[in-house]
């Protein structure tokens, strides 16, 4: 943004779509939770792109400005991911007016509404230049334009088409017997879903599955998209290991690392079952947690974001159907044929470490998360 627009959008005062602040209060929880429900407010409300606009007096529109080193666009997206569902794509920039820097929060027209505090579940909007909480006929009327709540299908803001991997683009389609050449491979990526118009930046973005699936690149956009493996028990390899990539490329370079951290007689491939799960059946919202494998002597433990279980018995309860239209284009181009048999991983994972040591499996809705503990390598060693 221009400070000749920033101009024209101060002149034109607040609104459904426009909304000033003077300050924000990060470091606070009242000011995390306001920025929360502003952002969802106006995020709700019809007529395109929405701006927060930082360093302006909201009654006399006074040029007031901000510090920039109080601001960061990572940890307003951090807010509000995890507090917003289904997460609501912004971005942050800075624009000179004068000799002082506003802080402009864009908020794009995502396609996923209606969106809700997790919180307290209240779906807010904008009345006029104040926030309210939605109405029934207007929670009904968002849900009836958006009919499917597909966090997969969100846009990833700053992203481009450059990024997705045509190569895996081109086998998927192939594999589902669709020609594909350089005319028609756009068309074909936004009607599977893969990329997204978007009609303020007047360009295509890639989906947040399409980012996943189809890009090497992802975690410059999607920096939670990774594999955290903690190794405390083989000094010929680094203590931490970090893995990126789209997500078969992640699966493959974590069996790599496995391999060649554990022992030879260690169990690998009830590891391994778990971590394809978790690849498959994790919170991509969460962007504050990424998927880690700590290896120690007594113990390995893989922690999944978000809870993966719905039921509190864990012999019987099922996968939460999340994540499918990643599951379905995993399912396609998967090599290997990891994802035929998800839904009965409890089971095989047991079996792998049978005679061997117990599995335990730790669904914890306090912390959001899935934890698998493996018996550690001593145990295995003293076999």
């Amino acid at each position: 943004m221009d400070s000749k627009k920033l101009l024209n959008l101060i002149k034109r005062g607040e609104g459904i779509k426009l909304d000033f602040k003077q300050m924000l209060e990060l470091d606070i929880e009242s000011g995390r939770k306001e920025l929360s429900k502003d952002i969802c407010a106006i995020a709700n409300s019809r007529g395109g792109r929405g701006y927060l606009i930082i360093g302006i007096e909201d009654k006399t529109k006074k040029i007031i400005g901000v510090d920039e080193e109080n601001y960061s666009e990572e940890k307003i997206q951090q807010i509000v991911s995890s507090r917003c569902e289904p997460p609501i794509p912004v971005s942050l920039e800075f624009v000179d007016l004068g000799d002082k820097k506003i802080a402009v929060i864009n908020i794009y027209d995502g396609a996923q509404k209606p969106y809700q505090l997790r919180e307290n579940g209240a779906f807010y909007i904008r009345r006029g230049s104040t926030t309210d909480t939605m109405r029934k006929e207007e929670i009904i009327s968002a849900l009836n334009e958006s009919l499917s709540l597909n966090v997969e299908l969100c846009p990833v803001v700053k992203s481009d088409v450059s990024f997705i991997d045509r190569s895996l683009v081109q086998k998927y389609f192939n594999l589902k017997s669709i020609e594909v050449n350089d005319n028609n491979i756009i068309n074909l990526m936004e009607n599977a879903s893969i990329i997204t118009f978007d009609k303020d930046s007047n360009k295509y973005l890639a989906t947040l599955g399409g980012m996943l699936v189809f890009s090497k690149y992802n975690s410059i956009f999607l920096p939670h998209n990774m594999i955290k493996i903690i190794n405390n028990v083989n000094k010929n390899f680094p203590n931490n290991i970090i893995i990126t990539g789209d997500l078969l490329s992640m699966l493959d370079k974590s069996e790599e690392c496995l391999r060649e951290v554990l022992p030879k007689n260690y169990p690998i491939k009830g590891v391994y079952e778990g971590l394809t799960n978790s690849i498959l059946y994790r919170d991509y919202t969460l962007c504050c947690n990424e998927i880690e494998i700590i290896i120690n002597p007594n113990s390995i433990v893989l922690v999944s974001p978000g809870v993966i279980i719905n039921g509190k018995d864990i012999e019987t309860s099922k996968y939460l159907k999340r994540n499918m239209w990643i599951y379905e284009k995993l399912i396609t181009i998967d090599n290997k044929n990891r994802f035929f048999n998800t839904g009965r991983g409890f089971l095989r994972m047991k079996k792998y470490f049978k005679g061997k040591g117990k599995v335990v499996f730790v669904n914890s809705i306090k912390e959001n998360s899935f934890k698998i503990i493996y018996p550690g390598v001593r145990s295995i060693k003293q076999m």
